[in-house]
């Protein structure tokens, strides 16, 4: 990836909301931590979703979660 598809893919992750489950429709990066662990434990999705949800898992891991809500801003 270059890095203007790094920037397309943080700014996208950083306006994603969870398309299911329990956090419906909540940004990924408001999806409380420990649901993230539980993933990281069982499995992210396939695909886009999966890596976008492991990137904000890694965000709040090393507390930099909030790039993704400055850039949602």
């Amino acid at each position: 990836m270059d890095s203007s598809n790094n920037r397309k893919f943080l700014l996208d992750t950083a306006n994603m909301r969870m398309p299911f489950g329990k956090y419906k429709n909540t940004y990924l990066s408001e999806i409380p931590e420990y649901y993230l662990v539980w993933y990281k434990n069982k499995g992210f999705p396939k695909g886009k979703l999966g890596k976008m949800m492991e990137l904000v898992y890694e965000l709040k891991l090393n507390g930099l979660e909030n790039i993704l809500r400055k850039l949602k801003e």
